[in-house]
Parts: structure tokens; C-alpha cells; sequence
């Protein structure tokens, strides 16, 4: 783990007003915190470089999409081991429906955040992708009946007053 950036108010500001909206221009980011845009350009630079500012995306609907079903699903692996924990990394890295994967303490080894167009579709994920797999001893999915929050904005500390 590295050590958290020095941030002051401005850059604060910054960050609140990208992960509302992150297509401002630097004008209008400028405007919203009160900076030049010039001023304001040299900090969402700096704030890109030292890689608090991972990117820029669009987010989409999934259901528009045909993607109806999330699944948090739990999985242990066969043994423990480098080589094993590497291959089953290599395999979720390679799905496409695996929108995050988590290396857990507790009862699992991992845990992986999946959406399929349907339960057939997840069916096929589990059973004929990750259960035959020689890393994955069991897998245990719970599917999600309704979402009361999600992507949500990091949660900035406050900068100083006079920012």
C-alpha cells in the first residue's frame, strides 16, 4: 500500500466535481472550483499522473444491454498455492462477465461480482466455466433481487476551510 497524496482543498474539489461528471472540460471543472483553467489543467494532470485519477468512462445501463442478472459469487480454490491462485486469476481476468474479482479473507478465497444476460447464461459460467476449472474446488453464488446502491463516489475527506 502507498502512501495516500497530500491533497489540499482545490485538489479535493477536483476530485468531487470528476467523479460527478467525469467529461468537464477544464474550464468548466475551473469554474466549479473556483481555480484558473490553467491552475486547474496543471492539478487534474498531477492528480492523473500520481494515479489517483484512473480514467475516464462512460457509465451504461446493463438491462438496455440484455444484462439482467448480478451474481456475487464466492469461490475456493482447490489448493493453495502461487500456481493455482495464478491460474485461477488468469481465468477470471479472461471473463468478460466478471465486472470485479476480490481476494477474500474468511470461509472463501475469492469473490467476484458477475452480470449475465439470465440464469442459463449464468448456469453456463458456473458449470461449465469455473467448476471444471483444475484451480476451483466449490463455488457459491447468491444472485441479486434488487440493488439499493451502487458506484457510488469515493468518499472524499474534507479539505481545509479556506480552499
Amino acid at each position: 500500500m502507498t502512501d495516500p497524496l497530500t491533497l489540499d482543498g482545490f485538489d479535493l474539489k477536483i476530485l468531487a466535481a470528476l467523479q460527478e461528471d467525469g467529461r468537464l472540460g477544464n474550464q468548466e471543472l475551473a469554474e466549479r472550483v473556483h481555480l484558473s483553467a490553467s491552475q486547474c489543467s496543471r492539478r487534474r494532470l498531477r492528480l492523473e499522473e500520481r494515479g489517483v485519477v484512473r480514467g475516464y468512462r462512460a457509465e451504461l445501463a446493463p438491462e438496455p444491454l440484455g444484462l439482467a442478472v448480478t451474481v456475487f459469487t464466492k469461490v475456493a480454490l482447490a489448493t493453495h498455492n502461487r500456481d493455482n491462485a495464478r491460474r485461477f486469476a488468469e481465468l477470471v481476468r479472461g471473463l468478460d462477465c466478471v465486472l470485479e474479482a476480490h481476494v477474500m479473507t474468511g470461509d472463501s478465497d475469492y469473490l467476484l461480482k458477475l452480470i449475465v444476460p439470465d440464469l442459463k447464461a449464468l448456469s453456463a459460467v458456473i458449470n461449465d466455466v469455473l467448476l471444471p476449472h483444475e484451480s476451483v474446488a466449490h463455488v457459491h453464488s447468491a444472485v441479486v433481487l434488487d440493488t439499493l446502491k451502487e458506484a457510488a463516489a469515493l468518499p472524499l475527506p474534507r479539505g481545509p476551510s479556506s480552499a
